[in-house]
């Protein structure tokens, strides 16, 4: 499982949340995705599309000006 870390700060809605569902559906189920986002909108935008992916909102934190989301791909892992 891997894990991979998209540096989104400074970009706008929806560019952020266009630019996770890219790589999202690049990654094998099980890989992991940090989102580093500073648009607040990504706050509404980045549990939306996960729930439109299917995939799995594990944790999200905001401190001041900066917003992190750690997301699972979802699926079956082939062995």
């Amino acid at each position: 499982m891997a894990e991979q870390t998209l540096d989104l700060r400074g970009l706008r809605c929806p560019l952020p949340a266009l630019k996770a569902r890219k790589v999202l559906g690049k990654l094998v189920p099980g890989d992991a995705l940090v989102l580093e986002c500073t648009d607040p909108l990504t706050a509404i935008d980045i549990p939306n599309l996960v729930r439109e992916t299917g995939d799995v909102l594990e944790s999200n934190s905001e401190s001041p000006g900066l917003l992190v989301f750690r997301i699972r791909k979802a699926g079956e892992r082939k062995a």
